[in-house]
């Protein structure tokens, strides 16, 4: 089950890893904290006589998520109804007991969702790790009510994974968008790539290189952020979509500084 901030974060940073998990028949899940209504829309701003609006545009990018999660292979998308750009704002025992309750439902053995740093720094996804990490503990606790109404039975995980994006990655995103950098009151936020002898998984994803791009490409409304990606020289994107790379936060059944290359390493498939 991938825990995520914004449509297109499914098909950007985990897409090679949802696709290759579900043909080789794992059920796979995914959970939207937003519909991505502060965003653009093919270039324009929301000031723009171009744009279709928030409200339009949360229409437009929930179709295209749904897209992207059916060319992925998801079995089910559920979202949240939380806005764009203010998630970090939310109620956090608010959000902590919806996502509780998705866990408790679906009780999915691997939870991904985003690093500490959120990528690149932006809140949204800092956030949705944030409350992604604590969902996972509450699920498991029976003592975790959401208004004194429990959520469903307790459910315990058995590994949590941050997207973690190495050197090669930010070479490859920074030849296609120069500088990824979240400017967040008035600071510039550019978080640095993952040391190699951090990274606990590598996924090979080469295979599904292609059906990433196809997922990406359902996110329409976002074409002109994505467009120069497609331009990209081989070796750019070997990096990007060739393997998938997580930090392992917490496994109920492995351990070790051996590097793993299946995120079901320790669990009986």
């Amino acid at each position: 089950m991938a825990v995520l901030a914004h449509p297109d974060d499914e098909s950007l940073g985990f897409g090679g890893t949802l696709a290759k998990y579900a043909s080789e028949g794992v059920e796979t899940y995914l959970l939207t904290a937003t519909r991505g209504d502060g965003g653009r829309f093919r270039g324009f701003r929301q000031s723009d006589p171009e744009h279709p609006g928030p409200s339009a545009l949360a229409v437009i990018r929930e179709k295209e998520l749904r897209a992207a999660a059916a060319v992925l292979g998801v079995r089910n998308v559920a979202l949240l109804d939380y806005h764009d750009q203010q998630l970090d704002r939310a109620d956090p025992h608010a959000v902590v007991s919806e996502i509780v309750g998705h866990l408790r439902r679906v009780r999915p053995h691997i939870v991904l969702t985003f690093g500490p740093e959120g990528g690149y720094g932006h809140p949204d996804h800092i956030a949705i790790s944030q409350f992604t990490t604590a969902a996972t503990v509450a699920a498991a606790d029976p003592a975790f009510l959401s208004d004194g109404v429990s959520v469903g039975p307790p459910h315990t995980i058995s590994k949590l994974y941050y997207l973690a994006w190495p050197e090669s990655m930010w070479s490859a995103f920074q030849a296609a968008f120069r500088q990824l950098v979240s400017t967040v009151d008035g600071v510039d936020r550019q978080a640095p790539p993952w040391p190699d002898w951090a990274i606990t998984t590598v996924i090979d994803t080469r295979t599904f290189a292609a059906t990433a791009w196809r997922a990406i490409s359902c996110h329409e409304s976002q074409v002109t952020a994505y467009e120069r990606l497609r331009d990209l020289p081989p070796d750019h994107h070997e990096a990007l979509w060739g393997r998938q790379c997580f930090y392992r936060a917490f496994s109920m059944v492995n351990g070790g500084r051996a590097r793993e290359q299946d995120l079901f390493e320790g669990i009986r498939r």
